[in-house]
């Protein structure tokens, strides 16, 4: 694969941003993109085939149904390891609340510092979460100060989606024992990297609500986020004994 980063977008109803958003990835060298498609009913799949015909930077797998975030990235991670990767591979949300314009900057941190996996953080000065609403920031805020005080306190920002893995340290990673979906999919990553002795650092992003398009939060992430944080730590705790 001669990409130095794959950038990796699972899509659920994303007709109106992904190609868009592509277009913007697609403007810096050395960078390829994966969309991870399930059965979305708005037509993303068709428009990212479409895309992908056009130009070999792109590649698509389709799912048969609506499997979770988790699962998406989980296959897509197994694909792009399994036959020549990238230095690089990210996570992207699909509705722009990533700015693919932050790209260069996690690549930077990630040479330089020899970072194995970065984080865009939303609480790293000047990150910030200028649309969301009081209910959201506290919510948001409350996962990650629990997170930092049950797992690791150098994490500023565990349920961030937008992130960069060096693929060697990826690779190291048992990705079949990894369960969780949503905002724990990425709790869990954050800590199985830090389980492994792997440099872990952020730099900071803006997080604006999407343009267009349904959000996928949900109370049933937020539970999910909460149950993985109790179990991470009581493991967490037994191996300290």
């Amino acid at each position: 694969m001669a990409h130095k980063a794959v950038i990796v977008i699972p899509t659920y109803n994303e007709a109106e941003n992904i190609e868009p958003l592509v277009e913007q990835i697609l403007k810096y060298d050395g960078a390829g993109v994966m969309i991870v498609d399930d059965a979305s009913p708005d037509g993303t799949g068709e428009i990212a085939d479409r895309i992908a015909a056009a130009d070999d930077r792109v590649t698509v797998l389709h799912g048969g149904k609506k499997s979770g975030l988790g699962k998406a990235y989980r296959r897509a991670f197994k694909k792009i390891l399994s036959d020549d990767p990238p230095e690089f591979i990210f996570e992207m949300d699909a509705d722009f609340s990533h700015d693919p314009s932050r790209i260069p900057a996690f690549l930077v941190s990630a040479a330089y510092e020899q970072y194995d996996l970065v984080i865009g953080s939303r609480y790293l000065r000047p990150g910030s979460t200028p649309d969301w609403s009081t209910v959201r920031r506290a919510i948001s805020f409350t996962a990650n100060f629990l997170a930092r005080r049950l797992l690791d306190h150098r994490v500023t920002d565990y349920t961030s989606g937008f992130r960069c893995y060096r693929s060697a340290a990826l690779a190291k990673i048992d990705l079949d024992s990894v369960k969780s979906e949503g905002y724990a999919f990425q709790v869990e990553m954050a800590y199985r990297f830090l389980e492994a002795g792997s440099r872990v650092g952020e730099v900071p992003i803006v997080f604006p609500d999407r343009s267009r398009g349904r959000s996928k939060f949900s109370k049933g992430i937020i539970f999910e986020a909460a149950f993985l944080l109790l179990r991470l730590a009581l493991r967490r705790f037994l191996k300290s004994i």
